[in-house]
């Protein structure tokens, strides 16, 4: 091939699914000893190309060559014999059986026709120092957290599929800054190795922590690859959407300061709110037509607060007044009734329901909200979904498409769509951008102001605090499972970070 420095070309790559073209004529590379990201937003064509080169999906037309080397990747298991293994954001591991089981699944060594468990052990634990992290490897592997068994996944690849491509999907959706800092630590060794690694997420600010290069898809086409260090962020967020960001940086300073909560209705009231061991009591108000932003690192009590608000927990000491009314009954279906929605943090669990419909999914909290035996007609079940797939852009062949067909970015705006069709006088969003692409995220940031201008209260809780900043009237901080700072929306980044990490 062209470079005899890249370990993976792939030329003209092109694939087409019935009505969309879901790559056009796209070149990638990956270099030896290279960390690349490929970024675009949903439906850009990403983990289709990913899968053409891990074998899943078989392109149309282009061409693929490994160490110079013209390769069909024909299946899965051949493109790990061919040393591409790839790790995903959920860890496809047992976690019933011990690390080395794992590590070692499918080629455990034998002595005696019976599994020889010191020798693959010992294997095991090679595998592990090798990416220098603590772990017992005899232990099960759920007694560790998500980013570990990331880590053993990862050792698998390494050690027993002799992966010399790493293909990193999503990695640290469900990782604090501390583990996350962990495996760029194991991807910065691996690098060191002469491994080639393929990065692929949505936060932009890690990109540029750890990318050698980056690979911009939009609509199925490539936009361009760039070294990092020669691209600033606002050029990459510009390429990714092919449009200007202007708005998006504008949205904050539209809201006008006079404004104020002073003069606004509270619609929340939680008065030394709390549960024991779980979240300390907590003052907190909502007013009507604003949006109280929530920043905190994982862990910090954002989602526990949530869940004694919604009532998916129930306090144990303190009050919670709705709308006037002081709340003595806790559960989700008793806020429907009072008019506050949640959408939840993992919409995978708690959220959308693949196997239902678009028009099913988003009539779901509104069918409950009026109980099951006033059922809501398909006519108007229609009128429902079409409104909402129309408000939101929802990107579907029709109500009638299963959402676990959608892109993460319109299942996300699905559930959007259902709690906004319960016509809700108060809307918590934990970590509604998590994981969707910038356009979405845009999207969403702009629904969310707009919603609080017609009068609604909007919680929106968020890890990335540009964002946090950019809708929010008020935004409160948590740290230790405690509320410890409260400020008006001017306030500047370095503030709030300090007062998530105890400086202030």
């Amino acid at each position: 091939m062209n470079n005899p420095n890249n370990i993976v070309e792939m030329v003209g790559i092109t694939k087409s699914f019935p009505g969309v073209v879901a790559l056009e004529d796209v070149d990638f590379s990956l270099r030896k000893g290279e960390i690349h990201a490929l970024v675009g937003e949903n439906g850009a064509g990403k983990s289709t190309l990913i899968k053409i080169l891990t074998g899943v999906e078989q392109p149309d037309r282009g061409t693929i060559a490994l160490d110079g080397k013209f390769v069909h990747v024909r299946s899965p298991q051949h493109s790990q014999e061919l040393g591409i293994s790839t790790v995903y954001q959920e860890v496809n591991l047992c976690t019933n059986i011990s690390v080395a089981e794992n590590i070692m699944l499918g080629r455990e060594p034998h002595r005696f026709g019976s599994i020889h468990w010191k020798k693959m052990n010992e294997m095991a634990q090679h595998a592990i120092d090798r990416l220098n992290i603590d772990v017992d490897v005899t232990k099960p592997l759920g007694n560790y957290s998500i980013a570990i068994q990331q880590m053993v996944a990862i050792a698998r690849a390494l050690e027993v599929l002799s992966a010399k491509v790493l293909i990193l999907d999503e990695p640290t959706s469900s990782l604090d800054i501390q583990e996350t800092n962990l495996l760029f630590d194991v991807m910065r060794r691996l690098k060191s190795e002469g491994i080639g690694i393929i990065f692929i997420t949505h936060f932009l600010d890690q990109v540029y922590q750890i990318a050698d290069r980056i690979t911009v898809l939009r609509n199925g086409k490539l936009v361009g690859s760039y070294e990092a260090s020669a691209l600033p962020r606002f050029e990459l967020v510009a390429k990714m959407l092919g449009r200007s960001l202007v708005e998006l940086d504008a949205m904050a300073k539209e809201k006008s300061q006079e404004e104020g909560g002073e003069n606004k209705q509270p619609l929340v009231e939680a008065k030394a709110l709390g549960l024991t061991g779980t979240l300390k009591p907590v003052d907190l108000q909502i007013n009507a037509s604003e949006v109280l932003g929530i920043a905190g690192l994982l862990g910090s009590g954002r989602t526990e607060m949530v869940s004694l608000i919604y009532g998916v927990t129930t306090p144990d000491t303190g009050s919670l007044v709705v709308d006037g009314k002081e709340v003595t009954k806790f559960s989700p279906l008793e806020s429907l009734k009072r008019g506050v929605a949640l959408c939840p943090e993992d919409r995978k669990a708690e959220g959308v329901v693949g196997d239902l419909t678009v028009r099913e999914n988003i009539i779901l909290a509104l069918q409950a909200r009026y109980g099951w035996f006033k059922f809501i007609s398909p006519q108007k079940q229609n009128e429902i979904a079409n409104k909402y797939i129309q408000m939101l852009g929802i990107v579907t062949p029709s109500p009638e498409q299963l959402v676990k067909n959608l892109s993460g970015g319109n299942q996300q705006k699905v559930i959007l769509a259902r709690w906004l069709a319960t016509n809700p006088k108060v809307l918590i969003l934990d970590e509604p951008t998590r994981g969707i692409d910038v356009g979405a995220k845009t999207e969403i940031q702009k629904l969310v102001i707009q919603l609080a201008e017609e009068g609604k209260s909007c919680m929106f809780i968020s890890s990335e605090l540009d964002e946090v900043m950019r809708v929010s009237d008020r935004i409160a901080v948590l740290r230790d499972r405690s509320k410890v700072a409260e400020y008006a929306n001017d306030v500047d980044e370095k503030t709030l970070i300090q007062a998530m990490a105890g400086e202030v």
